[in-house]
């Protein structure tokens, strides 16, 4: 009698035991029954997987992450800078950039090239810098602002001397302008300003001793006997001057004429032989706040834009495609 009140005594034990040990599923405030054909193995192997997935998940989440693989549905900002001389180009290629890939947004900051380099260096926020005079390009590469190896020359322009239609001035180009009443020009930092007082120091008007973006708009008056000169903060701004008839002449790039043909006329094409090559350069920004898709994405559109149906549209606005040419 005593050997079965221990055995019973035993069982009672370790049953209490099995019970407190499945009891620890109490923290998670679920209970699991345990069915005697094993279907708990195959339970706790489909939790295995789901565990597996959700790292590959995981895995997944990291590589979007380091840019490796970007989604097309990923909403993407770019903000480009450009020549005020692209304008009208830049706007027409990057709506159809957007139409193409509705994911990506593209905002257009448009000023002289002097002016953008200033804001650039002063920290505003910009993934691309397309400028019409390679000397704004060069100071921010030793800035160490351009992303390494995204730098192209992409354009080339020509400076022209205008007037308004049916101004009658006597005014024929570069050599004449002192017979002008008036002149709409950009400043020497503007890149149309800087060509201009180069192409006045190797016609003999400025006398060369420095360098010509440092001639103030003064020197320049003075130099052409006295003449009013409106001093302008960038190419469209001259355009405009001179399109409303505010100034009787002034010097702008070929391709700011598209769609003013009616408005003014070209007086002279001035020769590169006096301004020198007229590159427009492309780069890439470095900036800080960018995530590694909105890098990527500024990069996809450098191509977009050195593509030769780019260079067709650049054309059509009367620049000459560099890329087309190669």
């Amino acid at each position: 009698m005593k050997k079965k009140l221990a055995a019973l005594l035993a069982m009672t034990m370790g049953l209490s035991m099995a019970l407190t040990a499945c009891g620890g599923n109490s923290k998670t405030g679920t209970s699991v029954d345990l069915p005697a054909d094993g279907a708990a193995s195959s339970d706790t192997a489909a939790g295995d997987t789901t565990a597996s997935d959700t790292a590959a998940g995981d895995t997944a989440s990291s590589d979007a992450a380091t840019g490796d693989t970007v989604s097309s549905d990923e909403k993407i900002s770019l903000t480009v800078f450009i020549a005020a001389s692209l304008n009208d180009a830049m706007t027409e290629l990057s709506n159809s950039y957007m139409e193409e890939n509705p994911n990506v947004q593209i905002s257009l900051n448009a000023d002289s090239s002097g002016t953008l380099m200033t804001q650039i260096e002063e920290g505003a926020p910009c993934d691309m810098f397309f400028s019409a005079g390679q000397k704004q390009m060069d100071q921010l590469e030793k800035d160490g602002l351009l992303l390494k190896a995204t730098q192209e020359d992409a354009l080339s322009n020509q400076v022209v001397v205008i007037t308004w239609k049916g101004s009658g001035t006597k005014v024929t180009g570069l050599d004449t302008l002192k017979d002008a009443s008036s002149i709409a020009l950009a400043d020497g930092s503007v890149p149309v300003g800087n060509y201009t007082r180069k192409a006045l120091i190797a016609n003999g008007t400025l006398d060369g001793s420095k360098d010509s973006s440092e001639y103030t708009t003064r020197e320049v008056s003075d130099a052409l006997g006295g003449v009013t000169i409106s001093e302008q903060s960038n190419v469209s701004k001259v355009l405009q001057t001179v399109a409303e008839g505010s100034c009787e002449v002034g010097t702008t790039y070929l391709s700011d004429l598209t769609g003013y043909e009616d408005k003014v006329e070209v007086l002279e094409r001035i020769s590169t032989d006096l301004t020198g090559d007229i590159t427009y350069p492309l780069a890439c920004i470095k900036n800080p706040d960018a995530s590694d898709a909105q890098v990527q994405a500024a990069n996809e559109f450098e191509t977009y834009l050195l593509s030769t149906d780019s260079g067709e549209v650049f054309e059509k606005y009367g620049f000459t495609s560099l890329w087309n040419k190669r």
